[in-house]
């Protein structure tokens, strides 16, 4: 098996994860994870050999940006103080106790290389947060602060890493130095993705076309990273600023058909990169067999330890975080989302999981230092940060689903559907309002206007069927039953047009093109 049957097997992978997921409760990157461990036992698969500075920036933008179009700008602003508590204060707690830890228990570790190792394995994954939490049900106010710090967790634990990088490869440190990156990486990352989110929404416009606005987005990202990395910048950050500037400026209502053919692209992108990535970690026990041979129990008890500090310190954090947070809500009306019990905050301990960005990080470590000595114990490093991240990946994310069923944590379905009840209600008063504007400037025949709107209550009972009380209900049920035999009888005609066109198609001197178009038109009719 070469590298390309690889990452077909991979991708495949990544699509049969998700209904097999689907079916034994478990989280699909989990299963794909578990689908690389067992590729790289097997002796004629071979060893992954990608560039390590390739990964980050041809697998962090895409996924980035699918997960934040999930998400807003409002969203993380109402929730900024539990997200700087585990995004930037947890992450520093995290990097600063593994670095101690390590230090002690590896022979001959300098401080800068324990504190590499320690802001790799820092930052739980984005990626495996929000995949596993979204299957589980979990109450919305956990989903967003775990999209939050996944998100935003990367950019603190990155520039940490090139700090401890750099100060292990030039023999040099300053604070001062350090702290100043840190702003003026983040400085330059904004400018850079609120440059491009404008430039890329004025682009769409002129594009029109669904289909090239859609290939700009998949390319926006890409480039966000790249400038922002080129001008010493957070490649993380800037795609966030990019991915959350169109998000909120780049809606059009009624450009119906962009936005179901984006939703439907950027599924089938994030199924496939996750896929991908969450695959490289698993096949990455090649390495790890190959750096431990002989050495065993030594590596396995420093791995153990690390790990251990992880878990332990994110639950310690955690606990007396929560509980501040909640006084303070206490005392002043916040609209951020916080855990509400210790229940829920021991789910969101077990949902920190490490996965892509702690593994390509690790395989980025410079083999040599600037006096071209070799990095000092990098198999060490890369092995330990393995070893967290399957531990937490695998057996988190496998039990994680036991946990939530345990404690009963679920989402307030309630809430949600009055949230849905009301959304429901002021669409049909703004269809309604609509309609009286209109009647004033155009005279409408009393049975149009009824009839209108008829169809304006009928768009908001559509949304929440609890919106219709008693006879209005009824009726209304009465109307989606008969709409729906029409429905599916024009279903059935169109089925035959489609049928009867697609025949065509092979039929001497048809021309695909055209037959393609006529298709396409029966396609959108369909969706109407």
């Amino acid at each position: 098996m070469d590298q390309l049957a690889l990452l077909f097997v991979l991708l495949l992978g990544a699509l049969v994860s998700v209904p097999l997921g689907d079916r034994l409760g478990l989280p699909a990157p989990i299963l794909v994870t578990l689908l690389g461990v067992v590729l790289a036992l097997l002796d004629f698969v071979p060893n992954v050999s990608i560039p390590p500075e390739l990964i980050l920036p041809a697998l962090l933008p895409p996924l980035l940006y699918a997960a934040v179009r999930r998400t807003s700008w409002r969203q993380f602003a109402a929730n900024k103080r539990p997200i700087f508590l585990l995004a930037v204060a947890l992450v520093f707690v995290t990097t600063v106790s593994v670095a101690f830890v390590a230090n002690a228990i590896v022979p001959g570790l300098p401080i800068a290389a324990a504190v590499a190792l320690g802001a790799l394995v820092a930052p739980p994954d984005p990626v495996a947060a929000t995949a596993v939490a979204g299957q589980l049900g979990l109450p919305r106010r956990l989903v967003s602060i775990l999209e939050g710090e996944g998100l935003f967790n990367d950019v603190t634990a990155i520039v940490l890493y090139h700090v401890a990088i750099a100060a292990v490869v030039s023999g040099t440190f300053s604070p001062w130095r350090a702290g100043l990156d840190l702003v003026l990486s983040a400085v330059v990352a904004v400018v850079v993705g609120l440059a491009l989110g404008w430039g890329a929404n004025k682009l769409m416009d002129v594009l029109g076309d669904a289909t090239l606005q859609i290939g700009l987005t998949l390319l926006v990202p890409y480039v966000s990273y790249v400038l922002a990395e080129k001008l010493h910048g957070s490649g993380v950050l800037a795609v966030l600023t990019t991915a959350l500037f169109i998000s909120e400026y780049a809606a059009d209502a009624d450009d119906v058909m962009t936005r179901l053919t984006g939703h439907a692209f950027w599924d089938i992108v994030d199924t496939l990169v996750t896929g991908v990535a969450f695959g490289l970690i698993g096949l990455e026990l090649h390495n790890a067999i190959r750096t431990a041979s002989g050495r065993w129990p030594e590596l396995l008890g420093w791995a153990a330890a690390v790990v251990g500090v992880v878990v332990v310190v994110r639950l310690l954090w955690l606990v007396p975080a929560t509980w501040l947070t909640q006084r303070m809500h206490a005392k002043r009306n916040y609209d951020e989302e916080i855990p509400t019990s210790l229940r829920e905050t021991v789910v969101m301990w077990w949902s920190g999981m490490r996965g892509v960005a702690s593994v390509a990080l690790a395989l980025a470590i410079p083999l040599t230092t600037a006096d071209g000595s070799p990095f000092p114990d990098r198999n060490e490093i890369v092995f330990v940060a393995f070893g967290v991240i399957l531990a937490t990946l695998v057996l988190q994310g496998l039990t994680l689903p036991w946990l939530v069923k345990r404690l009963g944590v679920r989402s307030d379905t309630q809430g949600e559907k009055e949230f849905e009840k009301r959304l429901a209600v002021r669409a049909a008063r703004a269809a309604k309002r609509r309609l009286q504007e209109i009647e004033e400037v155009e005279e409408l025949p009393d049975e149009q206007a009824e009839q209108l709107l008829r169809r304006a209550f009928e768009i908001g009972v559509r949304i929440s069927p609890d919106i219709g009380e008693g006879e209005r209900r009824e009726a209304h049920e009465k109307r989606v039953r008969r709409v729906r035999r029409l429905r599916r009888i024009y279903a059935e005609m169109l089925s035959a047009a489609r049928h009867e066109v697609l025949a065509a198609r092979s039929e001497p001197g048809a021309d695909p093109e055209i037959v393609d178009r006529v298709l396409r038109n029966l396609d959108v009719r369909s969706l109407r």
